[in-house]
């Protein structure tokens, strides 16, 4: 019975693997081009004797669920499409593989046990294999010249709405999805043939597969108790998230509330009250997770247990009573009901969890800091870093900061790193070393496991006397408060990274500047996308990714608000009961910035304002700023200067980051705004609120990047806080 149990489950994993696609309703073909070279159907039909199985599942699968055109009559006509386009071989032994699973009856197209069956597979081989980039793309396809690094996604999903990974493996072969060992020996994944790759199309490219892609469903809790029927070497995590009751939650992926919404168009793109025009919304709404995870090698030295040869309950109370005793959390209770949300297990594992999908390249957002060139296309992920990069999430369960980062020096990703930075006026802001305690955790990036609604990064401890976990101790809070905390405002919003919004440009714009390519979200009266967003009528509420512009950004993306705006943010909480300085980046040059009225507190329902309104249209040229551009090798001079801003409410932008050819610090229409200075609780939620003081509704509210700065920085007498 079990078995069967199990077969019913893999069936439904392939079942549901095949999304709702768009609204298309029929491909038309009246437009064709009539040049003599061939499109990817032509070709495919012409190669019968490689393809004719594969070109048959594109002329038997509609292009939608509301389309009476099919694929094949889809990569006919005119586009920009790239194509893995399995093999006959390929297909036999995908359906060898169904058939050896117990899915299907016989290894053949005779083997389905019901037409629905059938129809489901093959959606699966038709659209996972065909990127569509759409009438934006700047080439036909993608060459293989210009593929993602390794252990990367693909800029755009394929027609299941998924985004396929690169993985190269040490003999240089590219694989779709492909899985690694330590030695990054491959295990499985979609082999591209190296002879048969970038054909070009007229309407795409072609690139030769010897297995059939079919990204695995399975969802975050899924892999893991995957884990411990098999024996992996994260059976331990797995255990803890399990025991702790979070399957139902880390299951999450499509909102179908959200995905009826705009079928029924209640949710449509609307029409900004200025030059950006048409503002298109988000085509779905999915829930994402990345979960942080110590090996079981790490708990048989810390603990002295295997967690595979032990029960669930066990482990699970050998490792909360470690996690008491070390007194990570001296308010959690102490007892064995790990479904509560105080209990100190339940805290311990819900620290090793953002609520977002985060793929490899965005866990730290290297492009416009000082001396690094940005190439998407490197094979060598890490080739060029130079300064530190790093940004900060909130984790589930109880709001905490994690901080991922990453330097030239550092070893990789790291988690919670606080190193010694070369940072005075004068200095590089390279890594010049890191105490043994403060190293942090290393993400073995080879070893990530990939799943529709997340990540799961294995995490190995750096230093001989580093830290003894994973862990929001008091040491974890007490260096973060020891730091500048700068948040890009993307990482506010985790749905951003889940739903591949984050650095990309919406390709459903019908606009052709780039700074057009942009996204919104609908009103709280409507839907609420952002969960830590809060929007009235009348605001359009933008993300604009910026790196199609050029844009003079920290990170390069923003959100530029317009309307009768009024809108409220939840923000990320502080580290630590102190005093701190909430600051505000202001990017002006232009009469099209406005005017707004800050809020800020506890109530979101009764903020209090703060101060006089913020305006955005005042930069380094006006007097009362105080800006002034530094004087070489005068650093007393430039100190006062800083000095001079400060009493006046400004300060200069970070000096990490380049802004059109300078770095941001030397461009007078850059500059941070204090906009809080109070005393602030760790254990509170503070909310601010944006609100117009102008009629002009085409007036822009730009959001870049906010800090926090705790007292014991912006005012130490023997550090002064850096200008980095």
């Amino acid at each position: 019975m079990k078995t069967i149990k199990k077969y019913v489950f893999i069936l439904f994993a392939v079942l549901a693997g095949v999304v709702s696609q768009g609204c298309q309703e029929t491909i038309d073909t009246s437009d064709r081009y009539t040049f003599t070279q061939e499109t990817l159907a032509s070709y495919l039909q012409k190669h019968d004797t490689v393809y004719s199985e594969y070109y048959e599942v594109l002329s038997q699968v509609p292009v939608s669920r509301r389309s009476s055109s099919t694929v094949l009559q889809l990569i006919s006509a005119r586009g920009h499409y790239t194509m893995f386009a399995p093999t006959n071989e390929a297909i036999h032994n995908y359906l060898d593989s169904l058939w050896r699973k117990g899915i299907i009856d016989e290894p053949s197209w005779d083997g389905f046990r019901s037409e629905e069956d059938l129809d489901s597979i093959r959606k699966v081989i038709a659209y996972n294999s065909i990127i569509n980039a759409g009438d934006n793309a700047t080439d036909v396809g993608i060459y293989s010249s210009s593929f993602p690094g390794n252990k990367q996604e693909f800029d755009y999903p394929n027609l299941n709405e998924r985004r396929l990974l690169l993985v190269i493996d040490k003999n240089k072969d590219y694989y779709i999805n492909g899985i690694t060992d330590t030695t990054n020996t491959i295990l499985s994944g979609s082999l591209i043939d190296r002879r048969n790759r970038d054909i070009p199309a007229i309407n795409g490219v072609l690139h030769q597969v010897h297995e059939v892609i079919a990204p695995s469903n399975q969802k975050v809790h899924d892999i893991l108790m995957e884990f411990i029927e098999t024996g992996s070497d994260l059976t331990g995590t797995a255990k803890l998230i399990n025991v702790c009751g979070l399957g139902e939650e880390l299951n999450k992926n499509l909102d179908l509330v959200y995905e009826e919404m705009v079928e029924t168009e209640q949710i449509k793109d609307v029409q900004a009250p200025n030059y950006f025009r048409n503002v298109p919304m988000p085509d779905h709404k999915k829930h994402g997770f990345t979960v942080f995870a110590e090996k079981d090698e790490f708990w048989e030295a810390t603990l002295g247990v295997n967690p595979k040869e032990i029960s669930e309950e066990e482990f699970a109370r050998k490792v909360k009573d470690w996690v008491v005793s070390q007194g990570f959390y001296p308010d959690a209770t102490d007892d064995e009901d790990y479904s509560d949300p105080k209990n100190a297990l339940y805290q311990f594992i819900t620290y090793h969890i953002i609520p977002a999908r985060i793929p490899l390249a965005k866990l730290v957002m290297h492009y416009n800091e000082l001396g690094y060139e940005f190439d998407e296309t490197r094979v060598d992920r890490r080739a060029g870093l130079t300064i530190p990069v790093y940004d900060y999430h909130t984790t589930i369960g109880e709001r905490r900061l994690i901080k991922l980062y990453e330097s030239k020096e550092s070893p990789g990703i790291c988690i919670n790193r606080f190193p010694n930075l070369d940072n005075d006026r004068e200095g590089t802001n390279r890594e010049l070393g890191c105490d043994d305690d403060k190293q942090g955790f290393l993400i073995n990036e080879d070893e990530l496991r990939e799943v529709v609604n997340g990540y799961i990064y294995p995490i190995s401890p750096l230093g001989g006397s580093g830290p003894a976990a994973l862990a929001y101790d008091n040491s974890t809070r007490e260096n973060l408060q020891k730091e500048r905390i700068r948040f890009d405002v993307s990482t506010f919003f985790p749905e951003l990274y889940t739903n591949d919004i984050k650095s990309e440009p919406n390709e459903r714009s019908t606009s052709t500047q780039a700074n057009d390519k942009l996204w919104g979200f609908p009103v709280d009266k409507k839907y609420k996308y952002l969960a830590n967003l809060s929007c009235e009528d009348d605001t359009y509420f933008c993300y604009i990714p910026g790196r199609d512009a050029g844009y003079a950004n920290y990170q390069a993306d923003e959100f530029n608000v317009v309307g009768s705006y009024d809108f409220t943010i939840t923000l990320p909480p502080v580290p630590k009961r102190g005093v701190y300085e909430i600051r505000f980046a202001i990017q002006n040059r232009s009469q099209e910035r406005g005017m707004c009225q800050v809020y800020f507190g506890t109530d979101p329902k009764r903020l209090p304002a703060m101060g006089i309104p913020l305006d955005l249209r005042i930069n380094g040229k006006e007097y009362l700023t105080g800006w002034e551009e530094d004087k070489t090798r005068q650093t007393d001079y430039n100190a006062n200067i800083d000095k001079r801003m400060r009493n006046l409410g400004y300060m200069k932008a970070a000096k990490c980051y380049d802004a059109e050819g300078k770095a941001a610090r030397d461009q007078n229409f850059l500059m941070r705004r204090i906009i809080v200075r109070q005393e602030l609780d760790a254990n509170k939620t503070y909310y601010i609120r944006f609100k117009t003081v102008l009629e002009n509704r085409t007036k822009q509210f730009v959001l870049d990047y906010v800090e926090y700065c705790a007292k014991e920085v912006y005012d130490n007498p023997e550090t002064p806080e850096d200008i980095w």
